[in-house]
């Protein structure tokens, strides 16, 4: 459909709370422009693996990942189950790309969410999917990864990360 501007760290948007596609709404047209502005951040970044509809402006309970080999189109996403086990990793964000955080995720997760034809779906996800699922679902309700720096020591800019390759 069309690549969407990004919007960045600052706008009052990234804060709000997504509302959820009604039963007989349509998310193709808001997940054809998430999966071309993921494409055309990753062609022009170097890395990606998913987005938020909020990200590009739509306020709505919509996701799309792809993530090793594989694409989930999660609309209207809920967990169902985190883990109290944890595991300490550094995020990312497109709405700031220069930036990394420094935080703690559940290692394991599960959600129900419908996929593009409104079909029922479920999935459970540790590790790095699990992490990728948790920063999106916090963009649908207006958390951001820098709200879950550990400490004050927990930011990084991209290119002193890639300098010194920090390891906490």
């Amino acid at each position: 459909m069309a690549i969407r501007r990004i919007l960045l760290l600052g706008d009052p948007l990234l804060r709000e709370i997504s509302l959820p596609i009604p039963p007989d709404g349509n998310p193709a047209p808001v997940l054809a422009d998430l999966r071309d502005t993921l494409h055309e951040f990753q062609r022009t970044h170097g890395f990606g693996r998913g987005i938020s509809a909020v990200q590009i402006g739509s306020q709505t309970r919509v996701i799309y990942i792809e993530f090793e080999g594989t694409s989930y189109s999660l609309v209207n996403p809920e967990y169902t189950f985190r883990s109290e086990e944890k595991f300490k990793l550094w995020d990312d964000c497109f709405s700031f790309p220069d930036l990394l955080v420094w935080l703690e995720r559940s290692s394991t997760v599960a959600i129900r969410y419908t996929d593009e034809t409104g079909a029922p779906r479920t999935l459970e996800a540790t590790g790095a999917l699990s992490e990728l699922l948790q920063h999106e679902m916090d963009h649908l309700d207006g958390i951001l990864a820098v709200d879950h720096a550990l400490d004050g020591l927990s930011l990084c800019l991209r290119a002193e990360y890639e300098r010194r390759k920090i390891v906490m």
